[in-house]
């Protein structure tokens, strides 16, 4: 059997289709980011990130015309504003494209994990494999300019050990207990994610032309600055530092250098894709105060996203996905 033959399946066309309208936005944010950076080793790294993309996104394209599935409108040059002033310092780009690699690294991964036919599978292998080098090449950066901020450092113990108390669950009452490694793996990234996400609703909301818009993008960074202190908290309890703020980072211009369209989005899938980040952190939590504070964080992140969608409808910004077939209304038509 010929596996490139064989047709698309749901899955397949469904990480596809978002490969291809969350790539496009993230590319149209890396096109603004590069005219504006000035230090030359960043933007080589932006120059890279775009080529990259356009390579994948002619690639996806093909994919889906050779199935017979119209390929999705996504974000395109209508919703970049140019010439705009400078929106971001490079510090920020540069931390901007190095999160967003760890989403895109998400992404490939799970896609490649749904794929069967081999040119699929290869070609999400070869996405992941162009992910890994991007966040080698940001982390090196960060760290060579000194503006890239490690995880708490633990001092090792003489010997392992067996949990031997319940009391170790217990994070809030009672004795209690420091916070285990295995914790902090998703505290610092959920951190680091929200302070992304609190970042571009500041700049975004600046520059946003719709009092809608601007009002759910200053109600979602109040809502990130809570859950940033949230878990800050927990983390400072224990004497263990938190990632700084990159709220200085954003310049005081009001000009948008995008369309309302595309930071409205942006910001729904940064609240999205941080659910499954909590999801994980949940899972991982053994302590009562840390369940507590990640089912609080899910709970609000989708009241933000119910927000969110029906504001994309009611101003027709939210695309479509493939749809399973009504059968119901086909066998209207017989």
């Amino acid at each position: 059997m010929d596996e490139n033959k064989l047709k698309l399946t749901s899955s397949e066309i469904g990480t596809l289709w978002g490969e291809y309208v969350n790539g496009t936005m993230t590319d149209v944010v890396n096109r603004y980011m590069v005219s504006i950076i000035e230090d030359e080793s960043i933007k080589a790294i932006f120059e890279d990130a775009i080529t990259t993309f356009e390579k994948q996104k002619n690639q996806i394209v093909t994919f889906l015309e050779n199935d017979g599935f119209p390929i999705p409108i996504g974000f395109t040059e209508s919703d970049l504003f140019k010439g705009k002033p400078r929106l971001f310092t490079d510090i920020f780009c540069l931390n901007y494209l190095h999160i967003m690699t760890l989403h895109g690294l998400l992404g490939h991964s799970t896609a490649l994990a749904v794929s069967v036919r081999k040119d699929l599978r290869y070609f999400y292998d070869s996405c992941d494999n162009d992910a890994k080098k991007m966040y080698h090449q940001t982390i090196e950066l960060l760290l060579e300019k000194g503006n890239f901020q490690r995880d708490p450092l633990f001092y090792p113990a003489k010997n392992p050990e067996y949990i031997s108390s319940k009391d170790f669950a217990d994070g809030f009452f009672g004795k209690g207990r420091k916070l285990a490694a295995t914790e902090i793996i998703s505290i610092s990234l959920n951190l680091k994610k929200n302070i992304m996400a609190k970042t571009l609703s500041i700049a975004f909301s600046q520059v946003a032309q719709t009092k809608e818009t601007r009002k759910f993008l200053t109600d979602s960074e109040k809502t990130a600055d809570q859950q940033i202190k949230a878990f800050s908290k927990i983390m400072q309890a224990d004497n263990l530092p938190v990632p700084k703020s990159w709220e200085t980072e954003v310049t005081t211009s009001t000009a948008s250098p995008f369309s309302d369209k595309l930071m409205l989005y942006h910001i729904g899938f940064l609240f999205q894709a941080a659910q499954n980040y909590h999801g994980a952190g949940l899972a991982s939590s053994m302590r009562v105060d840390l369940v507590t504070a990640y089912e609080g964080t899910i709970l609000k992140n989708l009241m933000v996203t119910k927000k969110w969608f029906d504001l994309m409808v009611e101003n027709k910004w939210l695309e479509q996905p493939p749809l399973a077939p009504n059968r119901k209304e086909i066998a209207k038509e017989v």
